[in-house]
């Protein structure tokens, strides 16, 4: 399992640009992870470590969530066990501009920073793992993971 994930690990570190992915690339590893069979305590042991980058911190989180469906509180506790909950993520999202009297309006930017333990927990009222599960679909153009503290511009 952990040359697996070590596969897994790699793609995500390649796609990385300037601390941000691309919602695509992230959605494809979190499909290797389901097609390698990986656990709960295999995701546990090997990408919800604090030495990793926090969007691989991410994948994990995503992955045991919406995947497998281990219950949040188990999550949240491997999450404290592991000093990465308040790791912080933001996602940022272009929305199609709607149409009004026949105009069409501006595209729109949202953002959203959040800890793993509020994605976790489904403190922000956005459903930001609903975010990135969506992907760039219908009216959302395009979707962007970064760091934080990173100083990126978006869609760099």
């Amino acid at each position: 399992m952990k040359d697996q994930a070590d596969s897994v690990i790699k793609f995500v570190e390649n796609c990385l640009q300037s601390e941000s992915i691309q919602v695509n690339d992230y959605l494809k590893a979190i499909e290797c992870l389901k097609l390698m069979g990986f656990g709960f305590k295999d995701v546990q042991m090997l990408l919800l470590k604090p030495k990793l980058n926090v969007l691989l911190n991410l994948v994990g989180l995503h992955y045991c969530l919406n995947i497998l469906k281990v219950p949040a509180s188990d999550v949240m506790e491997a999450l404290k066990s592991s000093n990465i909950k308040n790791r912080q993520i933001c996602i940022k999202w272009w929305k199609l501009g709607r149409w009004f009297y026949g105009f069409r309006m501006r595209d729109e930017f949202h953002f959203r920073c959040l800890s793993l333990e509020d994605l976790a927990s489904s403190k922000d009222d956005l459903d930001g793992l609903g975010v990135l599960q969506r992907g760039a679909i219908h009216e959302v153009l395009q979707v962007q993971i970064s760091i934080v503290s990173s100083r990126s511009n978006p869609w760099a």
